[in-house]
């Protein structure tokens, strides 16, 4: 029975997790006095999008051996010097080291879920899972006593965060009980096609050779530009465009928000754009990763009280 003693459960892709979404989400939780659990498809240590943490191979240099160490692009855009340092403390914990599998997972032992996101290659294999969505379907429907017997959404499932592609993964995860995706009826954010564009446009030209890195899916000839851009499968799988939350134009710290380069931090969270839908949570990108767990993590307060 899920409890405030039981873990958090973290799963992850075998290679390309975005490391800052992650290991903050690790960080600000186990901080908090919650042990995390992480699992992987086949229980083997999983390896975070190595360019998202030295910025190497982003800028125009980048495919040259003995110039791609040189980073300027790749110092933008990689995890900053508080997402490096929470990788490199999750990366030494035997919890991350020895993950369980994902077909050993059941709802009703964890008190929590994260769905962390990136955006490289490696994330497929996670995204399209179909034990993993199983899980999170089930997660979903999960009431902490018993399974759900209610219409969705089930509004007394434990705490679940979704970040970035993460939300995908919720997305695609249907529920047993409706025959609809998880996230039919609730409001949520997710990596917006703004972002998702912006960060394609830019290095399509600093990463030349291979210019769809921060692309996971895209889109075939006859195709509207951006089908396959997070935000619009999300809404294909969501009840209303609608329920797809934005920064609100009118909103304090708006263009801090929506700049694409402010991240939060465990004392700021004015970059942050973070959804909560009762025990629901969602975010867009790592600059929201602070406010993202921090909110999840007083959940978890408030569901076990």
């Amino acid at each position: 029975m899920n409890n405030k003693k039981s873990p958090v459960i973290i799963p992850l892709p075998t290679n390309d997790f975005d490391p800052t979404e992650v290991s903050v989400s690790w960080k600000v939780i186990t901080d908090a006095g919650y042990k995390v659990i992480f699992a992987t498809k086949d229980g083997q240590q999983a390896k975070p999008d190595a360019m998202m943490l030295s910025g190497e191979g982003l800028d125009f240099w980048g495919f040259i051996p003995g110039l791609k160490k040189i980073t300027m692009i790749g110092r933008v855009l990689r995890a900053n010097k508080t997402g490096r340092a929470a990788y490199l403390a999750m990366s030494q914990d035997t919890n991350f080291m020895a993950p369980v599998t994902f077909d050993s997972l059941k709802p009703s032992e964890y008190s929590g879920l994260i769905l962390p996101g990136g955006h490289a290659s490696g994330m497929i294999e996670y995204l399209e899972d179909e034990v993993l969505q199983r899980f999170v379907a089930d997660f979903f429907d999960h009431k902490s006593g018993s399974t759900s017997t209610q219409n969705l959404p089930n509004l007394d499932h434990p705490p679940i965060g979704a970040i970035c592609h993460g939300v995908i993964l919720a997305a695609r995860s249907t529920s047993k009980i409706s025959g609809r995706s998880a996230l039919f009826g609730r409001k949520t954010t997710a990596l917006t096609w703004t972002q998702e564009l912006a960060a394609q446009n830019l290095t399509r030209f600093t990463r030349f050779w291979d210019p769809l890195y921060y692309r996971t899916y895209s889109e075939s000839a006859g195709e509207a530009k951006g089908f396959w851009s997070v935000e619009s499968e999300v809404k294909r799988a969501i009840k209303n465009d609608s329920d797809f939350l934005q920064v609100p134009k009118d909103i304090a710290d708006y263009k801090t928000k929506t700049n694409n380069i402010a991240r939060d931090t465990i004392e700021d969270s004015r970059p942050a754009w973070v959804v909560k839908d009762h025990n629901y949570i969602s975010a867009r990108w790592p600059g929201d990763a602070h406010t993202f767990a921090k909110i999840f993590v007083d959940q978890l307060g408030k569901h076990y009280k």
